[in-house]
């Protein structure tokens, strides 16, 4: 084992190595990952999607953190829009620090972590197998204390994350969550078999958002909104902004921009959409027009001909791509910017300030 752990690591590279470097070669593994996850990861999940729906889940609980948290939200959506099953986002202080022991019996809580080490996750999910819930964890780690204490588990097979700033472990989580809300209903999730193959080639493309970096250099706040599937990628985005380039980054679902925080847009704050091609994209339309109208500074991420109408815009591919897999697709590109703005800003993406790679919580 390592005399080090991840954050000191990367604390250590700073001073030997290019800034950023672990952080660029996690983002490019993710094409391989993808593809592992499909050919090697797929019939497990199956597997462990097939033991859950034989119990008869009637509601679904999503305990996570940070990054994973994002995830969680994405399961959420999934899970109700394909499956049809109630789902809610825990509060785990209700657990942790209030004592309440809510009655869990044929409940489904689903907790994803990347390292399943946070000491409030493992709290939660042992209250919960105690409550009579059926218990899984999704995360990164197979081998971690909340792996054990749950009684499924996905491994995600990212392989080992350095970068304090999760990229690899988020999109390992989606897809391994979208290959879990298949398998519940029976299927086998062949809509994601494109993702590894256009995730390249968005990869590819550092060069249009090393373009885009230099837009907003020196922002001192940005706007991140979108709906549906694609709202958990706003979250993610923001997330990746703040924790690498320092810039207040604020989410907002499409609908609640409108009931209030449409006030602070002007010419000046830059506002990105994640435009998912579908309903979701659909029901963003009237907040574009609301946005075009004040001004705004608009980067669009998603179809084609909704980056080409956009102040700015990064094109995502896709034509042919079911909604529900594209935020796979949507986060890499915003990934990859908060990079760029990092090094711009003379930081040094691998090793935020005050940030460690394993939270604990309680």
């Amino acid at each position: 084992m390592s005399a080090t752990n991840p954050s000191q690591e990367a604390a250590q590279l700073t001073h030997t190595e290019p800034p950023g470097r672990l952080m660029a070669a996690e983002m490019a593994e993710q094409p391989a990952m993808l593809r592992r996850i499909l050919e090697e990861g797929a019939p497990r999940i199956r597997d462990v999607a097939a033991r859950i729906a034989a119990r008869g889940p009637r509601f679904v609980l999503l305990t996570a953190r940070g990054t994973s948290d994002h995830a969680a939200l994405y399961a959420k959506y999934l899970l109700e829009i394909r499956r049809g099953m109630p789902c809610g986002l825990a509060s785990m202080s209700t657990t942790t620090a209030f004592g309440a022991r809510p009655d869990l019996r044929d409940v489904l809580v689903i907790t994803v972590s990347q390292s399943g080490g946070s000491p409030d996750l493992l709290a939660s999910t042992r209250a919960a197998r105690e409550a009579g819930a059926i218990t899984l964890a999704v995360t990164n780690n197979p081998d971690s204390s909340l792996a054990a204490v749950s009684e499924f588990h996905i491994d995600v097979l990212a392989g080992p994350e350095k970068a304090l700033p999760a990229t690899k472990t988020y999109t390992a989580s989606l897809l391994s969550l979208y290959l879990l809300a298949e398998g519940l209903g029976g299927g086998a999730g062949e809509a994601a078999n494109v993702l590894p193959d256009l995730a390249g080639r968005i990869l590819a493309r550092a060069d249009e958002v090393r373009t885009l970096a230099s837009r907003y250099r020196f922002a001192e706040r940005m706007v991140i909104t979108s709906r549906g599937y694609g709202y958990p990628t706003a979250k993610e985005a923001a997330l990746k902004l703040m924790e690498t380039s320092y810039i207040p980054a604020l989410a907002y679902s499409g609908a609640d921009l409108l009931h209030g925080p449409l006030a602070m847009v002007d010419n000046i704050s830059p506002v990105i959409a994640v435009v998912t091609d579908g309903r979701g994209g659909e029901a963003l339309q009237p907040v574009l027009e609301r946005l075009r109208g004040r001004g705004a500074d608009l980067c669009v991420v998603g179809p084609e001909r909704e980056a080409a109408a956009a102040s700015a815009g990064f094109a995502l591919p896709t034509e042919g791509v079911a909604e529900e897999v594209q935020p796979v697709l949507e986060i890499l590109p915003l990934q990859r910017l908060a990079y760029e703005i990092t090094l711009a800003r003379g930081q040094d993406p691998d090793a935020p300030r005050a940030l460690a790679k394993v939270t604990e919580t309680h």
